[in-house]
């Protein structure tokens, strides 16, 4: 009898791929805010209501729900929803375990490479390493927080922690607004273009779930970002290279993203490197652990 995987955030890119790889092996079902599917069930976080049929025989929950980051300008009240959208889907996943009385094997969190501050300078973060001062930060600190929860309250067996970068998809994400202006031959870095970007291609992050989902050793935080690190200039040129296309246009100057986005402008215009080597030496291997053959992979 197949196990059954709960996976949250269905709208999602990365959760629809996840269980195109999963489902041969796992029975697996959705909480979504409006059913479409058979294995599709709603739950509506501000009222707190979910479909506790979902529940019924699970084993694993895979946790992905989460506002976009980048979405909006961070008003006050827009960062509320930021952290509550993952805070509150938490909590309410717990009280229902709470509840009927069950016990998972593990429950898998998304998390943010932003956990250790986005800051560019030479150290390359670990997961020992503390966690940084700003919004983005406290956001992954609190996120990561409800996911122990589960381990803590004896709700499951083991929670792992999945510390995600830029995930490049061909989809949405990051790089089909970089690559929508280089096509038009008005590409350009942004800021200094010497800002890092932690970077992570959708098959890869899909693997790490599905790694830690099927690893009973995997436990804790994990970065989920490829090994080869890039900056913005670099991953810019990358792009500009594959689509054939001259990059002519000066850099995106930071005053400019600041008036826009206001303090979302930090996300764009400052970055950290991380380390993937704990998750490497767990066994997990990367498929495009290069940017350029990553880059390849989508963009031709």
């Amino acid at each position: 009898m197949k196990e059954t995987v709960l996976i949250t955030g269905a709208g999602g890119s990365i959760a629809r791929k996840l269980a195109e790889r999963l489902q041969s092996e796992f029975e697996v079902r959705f909480l979504t805010r409006k059913k479409k599917n058979p294995n599709d069930f709603e739950w509506n976080l501000t009222n707190k209501i979910i479909d506790e049929k979902a529940f019924e025989n699970v084993s694993h929950i895979i946790h992905l729900a989460g506002a976009n980051i980048a979405e909006k300008r961070w008003t006050d009240e827009r960062k509320k929803e930021i952290i509550s959208s993952r805070t509150d889907s938490a909590q309410l996943l717990l009280d229902i375990l709470k509840k009927k009385n069950i016990k998972l094997k593990s429950f898998i969190s998304a998390s943010g490479i932003n956990y250790y501050g986005t800051e560019t300078t030479e150290k390359i973060f670990t997961e020992n390493d503390a966690a940084g001062n700003d919004f983005l930060s406290e956001v992954v600190v609190l996120w990561e927080k409800a996911a122990d929860q589960f381990s803590e309250q004896n709700l499951a067996e083991r929670v792992v922690k999945v510390r995600t970068a830029v995930v490049l998809s061909n989809e949405e994400g990051a790089l089909p607004k970089m690559s929508a202006p280089v096509k038009f031959g008005i590409g350009s870095p942004i800021g200094t273009g010497k800002q890092y970007m932690p970077w992570i291609h959708i098959d890869d992050i899909c693997g790490i779930y599905e790694f830690a989902l099927k690893n009973n050793s995997v436990s804790g935080a994990y970065n989920a970002v490829a090994p080869e690190h890039t900056t913005n200039k670099n991953l810019t040129e990358k792009i500009a290279k594959i689509l054939k296309k001259p990059l002519f246009m000066p850099n995106v100057p930071a005053f400019a993203l600041k008036l826009l986005f206001g303090e979302l402008s930090v996300a764009l215009l400052e970055g950290s490197r991380a380390s993937s080597e704990k998750i490497e030496k767990e066994g997990f291997t990367f498929k495009f652990p290069k940017l350029e053959m990553a880059l390849q992979k989508l963009l031709s």
